[in-house]
């Protein structure tokens, strides 16, 4: 299975995180989209005509969006990642899922705007983030309250792993996400699963963070 990837995309990263969580081994191919704009060659576009990263390849089968990526990994690797056989636990990925592009058009806009240089209303992005961010902290919240700790059900799938790269990474958008606790324990409980991997901006910085709940030092 080859991945055709860029080390810098949350994009690339998400299915690349899903595959080590699973254990599946990926045949990376890496892309030069910055500076190189590569993934605008005709050989990549004849693989995505839409120009876009990631793309997957299994044999003759090929994938372009990163949300139908997860879902078939997890479809085949780990049914229990994509809420196998509970009709309201999909619905409530799939929701999710939809949510995630909402994270990739705003904080991460504001990352290419503030990494990158590509143009656009980083004020703008930045507020949006902002406002997707409240909804997630306060889905969040409520889901500690009753005792949970990912998005969908009592375990990780594939909701958690499309959102998030990009909240992770919305403080290289100036965003910050101080202000919010339920997010940054969600963040913790990720990174502590076994197969976690790192891209350029994420680290295994809980093992050295402070607890957002624990009590401040007298």
């Amino acid at each position: 299975m080859i991945l055709y990837d860029y080390i810098l995309s949350p994009s690339c990263y998400k299915v690349r995180l899903l595959a080590s969580l699973l254990g599946v081994q990926l045949e990376l191919r890496a892309v030069d989209f910055h500076p190189g704009r590569e993934h605008k060659a005709d050989d990549l576009l004849n693989l995505n005509p839409a120009g876009s990263i990631p793309i997957l390849v299994d044999d003759d089968f090929v994938l372009t969006e990163s949300a139908a990526m997860l879902a078939y990994l997890a479809s085949k690797y780990g049914p229990d990642w994509a809420a196998d056989g509970d009709p309201q636990a999909i619905a409530l990925q799939h929701q999710w899922l939809a949510f995630s592009n909402r994270l990739t058009a705003t904080l991460g806009g504001a990352r290419l705007v503030e990494m990158l240089n590509f143009e656009g209303d980083l004020e703008a992005l930045q507020s949006s983030g902002v406002v997707a961010l409240r909804e997630l902290e306060a889905a969040l919240f409520a889901r500690r309250v009753s005792g949970g700790t990912f998005l969908v059900g009592d375990a990780p799938s594939i909701a958690d792993i499309a959102c998030f790269p990009y909240v992770a990474l919305a403080p290289d958008g100036s965003v910050s996400l101080d202000p919010y606790p339920s997010i940054r324990l969600w963040m913790r409980a990720l990174r502590a699963l076994p197969g976690f991997i790192e891209m350029p901006g994420i680290h295994r910085l809980h093992e050295l963070a402070q607890d957002p709940l624990a009590e401040p030092d007298s």
